[in-house]
């Protein structure tokens, strides 16, 4: 991180400058880091049954990882949503299916995305989404509308897990299923790129329409019906990891806030001596060290009792990091005046993205139902 990723920083921002923000290639210094990763063997770290490392040993490594956000994770194929649909076709893929789609991700040479989310329906419940997939003798027809599909702007995007409706009338939970859908299939239209605050991330977080998409019936990921268990199994790890990473951005925000308050005078003494800024680093140390002691707690659950243990902690973590992360983030602003809000600093987008997080991967209100619920339940209500 400190010799190659962060000095890396500025070529990926000139490039995207450059290039514009509508552009979604890859800066070219982000395969140069990701030899570099292969080469000291850190990649694949995700998933224990590649890396050989358990959810807390990642969680300090993802946390690193998460201070460079956009360059660091991709260079140690770590990085959303191909973790997750990695770990998908991992665990519930045919061998067919893992051979055309995961041994390319786990090489790093494709980038997938996973469509669920939807514009016209409330998302945060999976159970609420419209599009249909329909079988038509040995194909499955799609159509519908997703939003928030990440990865599917970047041009080597090569595959796109799709959750949709093949049985409307079965049981609530066993409606869904999940189909494999190369990008370049007839009739997947990607509409556009949707920013987040107003930014552009390089590998865009789409729009796109699915209009009588055909798929051989071998590409449905699991069985029919199990689209929303696959879901949950998907987003438990998912979740954690996007927590270690926001960690890591806290923490560089909090490194941000000292190295600023310590190098600017205002009122005749350095903004280090000022007691408001001792309470806002202090308050910002004691919060990011609390939320790393629950993140890994739910990461040591995941690696003794597994994901279905860890829910509650999981959703704890998702909702108590990012709460966090924004706190920091918002102090190091503060500190540092108008260059806090400008681009000369990476706090802004810092803010930006964490802030989304509040409400990808499930709301947060979502979230605190499901904690009330399972200690209501332990109580005996």
């Amino acid at each position: 991180m400190l010799e190659r990723v962060l000095p890396a920083e500025q070529d990926y921002e000139e490039y995207r400058v450059a290039a514009g923000p509508f552009d979604s290639t890859l800066p070219p210094v982000v395969e140069e880091l990701k030899v570099e990763a292969r080469r000291r063997g850190l990649w694949n770290l995700f998933l224990p049954d590649w890396s050989g490392i358990s959810q807390l040993d990642y969680a300090g490594l993802a946390e690193v990882t998460g201070w460079s956000l956009h360059l660091a994770p991709e260079a140690t194929n770590g990085q959303a949503p191909d973790t997750g649909n990695m770990e998908l076709l991992h665990l519930f893929g045919t061998p067919a299916q893992q051979e055309r789609w995961l041994e390319p991700l786990r090489e790093g040479r494709i980038r997938s995305g996973f469509s669920m989310t939807e514009p016209d329906v409330a998302s945060s419940d999976a159970t609420n989404i419209e599009t249909s997939i329909v079988r038509d003798g040995d194909e499955y027809v799609i159509n519908g509308r997703k939003w928030w599909t990440s990865g599917a702007a970047d041009p080597r995007c090569a595959l796109l897990i799709v959750m949709g409706k093949t049985d409307p009338d079965a049981e609530r939970h066993r409606q869904q299923s999940m189909v494999l859908v190369p990008t370049d299939t007839p009739g997947v239209t990607i509409v556009r790129d949707v920013p987040v605050f107003g930014r552009h991330d390089q590998h865009g977080h789409c729009e796109i329409r699915y209009d009588d998409v055909r798929v051989p019936v071998d590409h449905l990921l699991g069985g029919e019906g199990e689209g929303f268990a696959l879901a949950q199994a998907r987003l438990g790890p998912g979740r954690i990891h996007h927590c270690m990473r926001a960690l890591g951005a806290a923490e560089r925000a909090l490194g941000l806030m000292v190295a600023r308050a310590s190098e600017r005078v205002a009122f005749g003494r350095p903004l280090a001596d000022q007691g408001v800024v001792h309470e806002q680093v202090a308050e910002s140390r004691i919060a990011i060290d609390q939320a790393r002691l629950l993140c890994r707690h739910a990461a040591r659950t995941i690696d003794l009792h597994g994901n279905k243990a860890a829910a509650s902690l999981v959703a704890e973590a998702k909702v108590a990091v990012p709460r966090v992360a924004l706190e920091v983030i918002d102090r190091a602003i503060q500190v540092h005046g108008g260059a806090g809000v400008s681009d000369d600093v990476p706090l802004a987008a810092m803010y930006g993205w964490h802030r989304a997080m509040r409400i990808f991967d499930g709301p947060d209100e979502v979230h605190r139902r499901a904690i009330a619920r399972t200690e209501l339940r332990l109580a005996g209500r």
